[in-house]
C-alpha cells in the first residue's frame, strides 16, 4: 500500500526537539551538544541507518539550528552536480546520502573533509555526514571511507510499529485525545511512518478536530486531507 508523504501542507520544519528518539537517544543527545553553545572539539560525526531511521531529519534539524546561531554551513548531497569549492567562512560541513556519491562527489567530499579538519585559517570545522551503511561497508574511495569512520559513528535504529503506537498513544493522551487502534493502523499504513511526520499529522488532526468539534476518526482524517 502506497504511503502518503506529508508534503501536502502538513509539513513542519524538522528540529532536534521534534525528533522522537526512541532507541536513538545517544545520537540525539550528541547532536544537541554539538548545536549548543558548549561545542566540544570538532571530531567528525557519522550517522547511518536504513530509510526511515531519521538521518535526513537530524541533518536538516542540525542545519537549521546552526543557521539560527549564525553559523554558515556547507552542504553536499548525492543530487548536487556542481563541483563545490570549500568556503573558509563555513563553520561546519554536512554531507547526506554519502553511499550514493559518484566519483566526482567523493572527490569533493574528501576535499571538504581535509579542508574542514586542517583549514587554512581559523579552527577546525565540524563535519556531520550520513549514509545508509556503516563506514566499513560504504563503496567509496578508501581515504573518504576511512575519514567517515574516524570520529563518532552512530547507528540509527528504526522504531518498531509497537514503539510507534506507544509514542502516538502517549502523545495523544497528553493532548487529551483518544486514538483508536483502527485510527493508528490507518495512520501507519497510509502516511510516512517516521515519527516526526506522524507527530506533525497528529498535531494537524488535533487542530482540525478542535475546529470541527469532532473526534479523531478515519472519516475525519479523510475530511482533513480533502480540505487541505
Amino acid at each position: 500500500m502506497k504511503q502518503l508523504a506529508l508534503d501536502i501542507g502538513l509539513h513542519t520544519a524538522p528540529s532536534l526537539e521534534s525528533f522522537f528518539s526512541g532507541p536513538n537517544v545517544a545520537p540525539l543527545e550528541h547532536l544537541k551538544l554539538w548545536t549548543s553553545s558548549q561545542m566540544p572539539s570538532p571530531v567528525p560525526t557519522y550517522l547511518w541507518g536504513e530509510s526511515g531511521s531519521g538521518k535526513s531529519h537530524l541533518l536538516q534539524a542540525v542545519h537549521s539550528s546552526l543557521l539560527e546561531k549564525g553559523v554558515s554551513v556547507g552542504r553536499l548531497n548525492a543530487q548536487q552536480q556542481d563541483r563545490l569549492v570549500f568556503d573558509e567562512s563555513w563553520g561546519a560541513v554536512m554531507m547526506d546520502d554519502v553511499h550514493l556519491y559518484n566519483l566526482e562527489q567523493q572527490q569533493v567530499a574528501f576535499n571538504w573533509f581535509v579542508n574542514a579538519l586542517t583549514p587554512k585559517s581559523g579552527s577546525p570545522r565540524w563535519v556531520l555526514a550520513a549514509g545508509m551503511f556503516p563506514p566499513a561497508d560504504l563503496k567509496l574511495r578508501d581515504d573518504l571511507r576511512s575519514r567517515l569512520g574516524w570520529g563518532h559513528v552512530y547507528a540509527l535504529q528504526v522504531m518498531s510499529d509497537t514503539e510507534r503506537r506507544a509514542v502516538l498513544r502517549q502523545e495523544a493522551d497528553s493532548r487529551g485525545l483518544f486514538l483508536s487502534d483502527e485510527v493508528m493502523s490507518y495512520m501507519l499504513s497510509r502516511f510516512t511512518r517516521d515519527l516526526s511526520s506522524l507527530m506533525t499529522l497528529l498535531d494537524h488532526l488535533d487542530q482540525f478536530a478542535l475546529q470541527t468539534q469532532r473526534a479523531i476518526t478515519i472519516p475525519l482524517i479523510k475530511s482533513m486531507l480533502e480540505n487541505t
